[in-house]
């Protein structure tokens, strides 16, 4: 398929059926890899390690999202990698039975209104759940449909609950405790790709279906967990609904939770216990890192994996490939002044993993801007840059809310030392972080990187760097103020404080993030292949990262390679 055909299949609303249609066809012939093959390489081992698993550890799959073909081709890897290490394995997806999900994407859902009224299409249903289940039955573990465990009064209460609720109320609405309406609201907002629903006339019927579905999911993994008495759950993301609401039905329940994500190296991905990600990694204790001194090796080769994140070498996502390092010349264009001190903010996509983070200093990323921006205006002897996230316009899906334009409705008449660059700028962040006598960030991960690199970073949000003693971590918007009070900042070397931020930034990037070397990227919607040459590459002690994440789902032990 060329290029110009495929990039209107993906953008244009009159092509989303044939879009749908083609990967209705896609996903049944090749978007879901056959693993037969490699189970075939010991077809009687295979079958000997499935009898066993029968009367192992319980271990509840919740993929629910079929269609996510990256997704279910790593928890596919993983039933395969528990079952030959003991454990029972039930894989879970959704058989056409939520009135919302995480499929539910601008790019595949265009209609707003359609979705409100009658749920997600027929034909993203259909290249959702039927192949992924049929690839699971392939060989020969349990798949269960979340359908069968729910009843139509689940339903008529579900949308009964929601059609009662205004916004604010539904946001901050829990059922027994489980904070359902956080995580409808999350996956509203990924829904419009926004951080806000404001001026979104189908934001409330459509944030309604995806309470409802919460609600569903909730009851449904109730009974599914009272039937299967589960001994862990795994389930990706751990946020949105159903993802966010299967955890914390399990953590309801006394089951242990596992969450995991892609991570950024290639081959990498990142598991947590109990939580979300976006929330451990902000609260682990800092003894798991702090106190180790790293080798020469470790600190060469944490210092090499930072140089190389300029241009991402070694990383799924590239932003930029050809990145324009002129930087003091595009500084100029903007009318900046070399000789000033300047600062950078970086900011991240609005509608990114919107939860409660109790520690923020402000209400949102759009009132940290506003306050930035409002103190940079009195005082014409800083300059600040505003770099916007490349992810706007590059990320899945592609937002919808600019922080130029809510800068704009803020902020008409920008003050001169204030320059925004845009996001499909292709000017080096880390050329401008380098320039910068210190970092303004409100959740962007580059604070891991720039504290190493001994650049003064000040996190207002819901950054992971937070809570490591690198990094002046606003309390509230009186205490941003007296930071910024202080710019610009005597640069005095720290070779303590940039030691631990090493020590951090090699334990985020290189322990945290636990190498499946045999996972290869690919290009499009499957995203993943699993190249291992036989059976025993996924059984015990053939791979280094499965051994770990394996021993940490059955035995609770750290996600640390």
């Amino acid at each position: 398929m060329s290029l110009d055909l495929r990039a209107f299949l993906r953008s244009s609303p009159k092509a989303l059926g044939a879009r749908l249609s083609r990967l209705n066809l896609l996903a049944r012939t090749g978007l879901h890899q056959d693993l037969r093959p490699i189970l075939a390489t010991d077809a009687p081992g295979w079958q000997a390690a499935r009898d066993r698993a029968r009367t192992g550890p319980r271990v509840v799959i919740a993929t629910n999202n079929g269609g996510q073909f990256g997704l279910s081709a790593i928890d596919r890897l993983l039933a395969v990698a528990l079952t030959l290490r003991g454990a029972s394995v039930h894989t879970v997806l959704c058989d056409r039975a939520l009135p919302a999900c995480m499929m539910c994407e601008l790019n595949l859902q265009p209609d707003p209104a359609r979705l409100a009224a009658r749920g997600p299409s027929r034909l993203l249903c259909g290249y959702c759940h039927d192949p992924a289940a049929t690839r699971q039955r392939q060989f020969g573990l349990a798949a269960e449909r979340l359908g069968d465990f729910i009843t139509p009064e689940d339903r008529r209460k579900a949308e009964q609950i929601a059609a009662g609720l205004d916004i604010d109320a539904l946001r901050n609405w829990s059922w027994d405790g489980l904070p359902l309406g956080e995580h409808a609201y999350a996956g509203t907002l990924r829904y419009f790709a926004r951080g806000t629903l404001d001026d979104e006339p189908h934001g409330l019927t459509v944030a309604r279906r995806f309470l409802a579905a919460a609600v569903v999911t909730a009851a449904a993994y109730r009974r599914l967990f009272e039937r299967l008495k589960p001994d862990v759950v795994v389930a990706h993301h751990g946020i949105y609904s159903p993802q966010g609401v299967v955890a914390a039905v399990a953590r309801a329940h006394g089951i242990r939770v596992v969450t995991w994500n892609p991570a950024y190296r290639r081959h990498c991905f990142i598991f947590s216990h109990d939580d979300t990600y976006h929330h451990t990694l902000m609260s682990e204790p800092t003894g798991r890192w702090a106190q180790t001194p790293l080798s020469e090796a470790q600190r060469s080769r944490i210092i090499d994996y930072l140089v190389s994140r300029r241009e991402g070498r070694e990383d799924w996502i590239r932003f930029h490939k050809d990145p324009d390092y002129a930087t003091r010349a595009r500084l100029a264009e903007f009318g900046l002044e070399p000789d000033k001190p300047l600062v950078v903010a970086f900011t991240n996509v609005f509608w990114d993993a919107q939860l409660h983070y109790p520690t923020n200093a402000f209400a949102s990323q759009i009132d940290w801007l506003v306050a930035t921006i409002a103190f940079f205006a009195g005082r014409p002897d800083l300059q600040l840059v505003i770099r916007v996230h490349p992810a706007e316009v590059s990320g899945s899906p592609a937002s919808r809310q600019r922080a130029a334009d809510e800068i704009a409705r803020r902020v008409p008449d920008l003050p001169a030392n204030v320059a925004i660059v845009p996001p499909e700028s292709p000017l080096s962040s880390y050329q401008l972080a380098d320039l910068a006598n210190a970092v303004l960030i409100y959740a962007t991960k580059m604070g891991v990187e720039l504290t190493a690199m001994g650049i003064p970073v000040v996190a207002a949000g819901e950054a992971w760097v937070r809570n490591k003693g690198i990094t002046e971590d606003v309390t509230s918007p009186e205490h941003y103020q007296a930071i910024l009070n202080r710019l610009p900042f005597e640069r005095v070397d720290d070779p303590d404080r940039r030691e631990r931020a090493l020590r951090y930034a090699h334990h985020f990037f290189f322990r945290r993030m636990i190498p499946l070397v045999f996972v290869m990227p690919e290009h499009g919607p499957r995203r993943f292949t699993i190249s291992a040459r036989d059976l025993s590459v996924l059984r015990p002690g053939g791979d280094p990262g499965l051994d770990t994440i394996c021993s940490g789902i059955l035995e609770g032990s750290p996600f640390e390679a």
